[in-house]
């Protein structure tokens, strides 16, 4: 640990952080033969890495089925903003995960996904104290093109701190033309 003065000449500890990612060119090596449902379960097993974003917030996969995923964060000290609370990207991030995944979760092989918007709504703070908080997201309505989702982050009391609706644009990854 590092000891330093602020401005206000109070002392300020450093802390650091170092994780790993493993490479993700072999899960998108997958997509084209794999179902997404296959895939976001090759990845829970670890069969296939975790995409690096999850390892740089560290969440982690807990379910999936069709339509329906389920992640989990562990509140940590460096994902605080300035005022103690967990950052709005940080759970934005979460709930973006969660909603596309529900709609991965339903894709034929050789098919993909892209957000095309993702509205938050922050309900309660989430703080160290929380503890782990759920992630679930479940499909709301599928067409040809698009697809509906939502998600909801809970804390272990299953209390309701965000809500996101995700429309996902889909796409045929084998024609090159979506």
């Amino acid at each position: 640990m590092h000891e330093s003065a602020n401005r206000s000449g109070t002392s300020t500890a450093s802390r650091e952080r170092t994780y790993t990612w493993g490479d993700p060119a072999p899960t998108l090596g997958t997509l084209a033969a794999s179902s997404g449902l296959d895939l976001l379960r090759a990845i829970s097993s670890g069969a296939l890495a975790h995409p690096p974003i999850m390892k740089t917030l560290a969440i982690v996969p807990l379910e999936a089925e069709p339509g329906r995923v389920v992640f989990a964060l562990d509140p940590c000290e460096w994902h605080l903003n300035p005022l103690g609370t967990v950052h709005g990207g940080v759970l934005a991030t979460l709930l973006d995960t969660c909603a596309a995944c529900a709609v991965h979760s339903t894709l034929e092989a050789g098919w993909g996904y892209t957000t095309v918007d993702l509205s938050v709504k922050f309900l309660r703070p989430v703080t160290v104290s929380t503890g782990r908080i759920r992630g679930e997201g479940s499909v709301m309505s599928a067409g040809r093109r698009t697809a509906l989702a939502e998600a909801r982050v809970l804390d272990g009391q299953g209390r309701l701190l965000a809500h996101a609706t995700s429309t996902c644009l889909l796409m045929n990854l084998g024609s090159g033309s979506g």
